[in-house]
């Protein structure tokens, strides 16, 4: 396997939930640091928003809107990983829109 496809699959990684753990810490090349923050900040905030939304669905008047909101936030988040894996197969670096300028891996 030559280094563009072992970027390219530690990049899908980056955008598959607790697996962006493999490349945030095995990661050498630039390309895949990138992706590799890119869904590190997205799994974070999927799972804090997942948290609370998942709380707050459970409140009985609430629970409903909450409920509505966790499936169009949980959609959000598999549009944000779909985008980001184009990127990782046309070997793009662009960031993930709203959440792509916060950067935690350096």
């Amino acid at each position: 396997m030559d280094n563009s496809s072992n970027d390219k699959l530690m990049g899908v990684l980056s955008y598959l939930g607790f697996l962006v753990l493999v490349p945030a810490i095995a990661g050498k090349t630039e390309f895949v640091k990138f992706h590799a923050n890119q869904g590190l900040v997205l799994f974070i905030i999927e799972a804090v928003f997942g948290l609370i939304i998942g709380f707050l669905k459970n409140i009985f008047i609430i629970g409903i809107i909450f409920g509505i909101i966790g499936v169009i936030f949980e959609l959000a988040c598999l549009v944000f990983s779909l985008f980001g894996i184009v990127n990782v197969v046309n070997y793009e670096e662009k960031e993930l829109p709203i959440i792509g300028a916060i950067h935690i891996l350096k």
